[in-house]
């Protein structure tokens, strides 16, 4: 078989993003919840918090420094690999790529030192600055970057001159039709993401029966925060299947498996094998009529199908089909996990229900499952488009011989393979170590003088340990 020099140069650049953004769906949550620890810690001087968040910032920090050393690479991707497309979308996506670097990063950058180093160095007020300082560098960071791919999804604000995009408007490009919808939805993911990651590790420390106080606050948290951002998250995802219908009919089509040019009364299909040759679906299984009612608020309500465009413009369905419903349903999951807590909570059973506490663990990767799928939907329902409707992606591919491509490929899935059985096996070291001990703990305090009810505490949590 030929090699295909543009199919490659997709396949590379769907696997670096798919690596990349891993991690961000982690730090962002993670540096959120670490500020909200050193906040709670401050106000209560309740040493768990302060536990909290002395054991989790070095899981941050090895996860923020995979997602920056992966992240450089695909802007270069961009000029290797679709430089045509660097060419003529350069005026509207070179100053967002270059705004998020000189707001977000610079911010985390600047603050990551003092935030990782400056314990017992600045006072505690300081700390919890940078701290907050560098959940807000990643927040904007996702801001910038959901502008910019926003934008190639629902282009705005722009206007086409010689061939080159040029912009009109920068409020209309960075706001764009879709951006509000999915940026909400990312952040949304990303916080779920690390709950689920915080809990499922909470859960390992009780079923192994080690550092119960840090490990029951941790769970009791992590679900707490499940139980409002789950239901949230599918409430802004109906949202953004509203926005979606309104501006990319087509992508939404191959989400919900929709063939015929106009249908009504549309089912909610929960599974189905998508057959692009022939047009249709088999075995499927679904509700009847309830995409429409929720796609249109009405029982009868008309989709647009595949078929109201040429094939040659029309995604991989499958694809789209099935991501699509993995995301769903591992949020459907989420929200049973938190339900599930909630009823175990009010029995007195949640630190002890073994099944419970294993599901939790299980679920450690959920979140970044869940956001993987999302972006699939995202990115391989717009193509054949690039920016949809006026760039498509293979009219823009670098022309490189396809052996350098399947080298560059091949050498990228060697390397981060092997980086990423690093990164688990430091991150597995760092939750086998457990928490910072009680005795460290009380150095610590006293090192930046605090007061004598949050030694008590200390002493407190010590004598339970020993107890246990």
């Amino acid at each position: 078989m030929e090699l295909d020099a543009a199919i490659l140069s997709r396949i590379q650049f769907a696997f670096t993003v798919s690596f990349h953004i891993i991690f961000p769906a982690i730090t962002i949550g993670l540096a959120t919840a670490i500020a909200i620890w050193e906040g709670l810690w401050l106000k209560t001087r309740n040493p768990i918090y302060f536990q909290l968040a002395k054991f989790w910032i070095k899981p941050f920090a090895i996860t923020f420094g995979m997602g920056v050393v992966s992240g450089i690479v695909l802007s270069y991707e961009f000029g290797t690999n679709f430089s045509e497309f660097s060419e003529i979308t350069g005026p509207v996506l070179g100053p967002l790529m270059a705004y998020e670097v000189l707001t977000a990063f610079f911010l985390e950058a600047g603050f990551l030192g003092v935030m990782l180093f400056g314990w017992q160095r600045v006072s505690e007020r300081l700390h919890f600055f940078a701290t907050c300082v560098v959940a807000v560098g990643t927040w904007l960071s996702a801001f910038w970057i959901i502008a910019a791919n926003s934008w190639m999804q629902t282009p705005a604000g722009y206007e086409i001159v010689n061939g080159r995009f040029e912009v009109a408007s920068w409020l209309e490009v960075i706001f764009n039709p879709s951006m509000p919808y999915r940026l909400v939805h990312m952040l949304l993911a990303a916080m779920l993401t690390a709950t689920f990651v915080i809990g499922g590790v909470s859960a390992w420390f009780l079923l192994k029966g080690r550092d119960q106080a840090f490990a029951r606050k941790g769970l009791s948290m992590a679900l707490w925060a499940a139980l409002i951002l789950a239901p949230v998250q599918a409430l802004v995802g109906d949202f953004h299947g509203l926005n979606v219908k309104e501006h990319q009919p087509v992508k939404l089509a191959a989400m919900e498996g929709i063939w015929p040019e106009r249908e009504a009364g549309v089912p909610l299909l929960l599974f189905a094998v998508p057959d692009m040759d022939n047009e249709t679906n088999h075995f499927e299984i679904g509700i009847p009529r309830l995409a429409s009612l929720i796609l249109t608020h009405e029982w009868d309500g008309e989709l647009q199908g595949l078929k109201s465009v040429p094939a040659d413009e029309r995604p991989n369905v499958p694809l789209v089909f099935y991501s699509f419903r993995l995301m769903v349903g591992l949020g459907v999951l989420m929200i049973g996990a938190a339900l599930w807590g909630l009823w175990l909570r009010r029995g007195g059973r949640l630190y002890e229900h073994r099944p419970f506490l294993r599901l939790m663990n299980l679920m450690i990767p959920s979140g970044v499952l869940a956001t993987l799928a999302g972006w699939y939907v995202v990115e391989i329902g717009r193509q054949p488009w690039l920016v949809q409707g006026l760039v498509r992606t293979m009219e823009v591919v670098s022309p490189l011989p396809a052996e350098r491509v399947l080298f560059s490929l091949t050498l990228f899935v060697l390397t981060y393979s092997l980086l990423f059985c690093v990164y688990l096996y430091f991150m597995a070291k760092l939750v086998r170590k457990g928490p910072p001990d009680m005795a460290h703990l009380e150095q610590h305090l006293i090192g930046i003088q605090a007061p004598g009810y949050a030694l008590a505490w200390v002493k407190k949590l010590q004598h339970d340990k020993a107890e246990a």
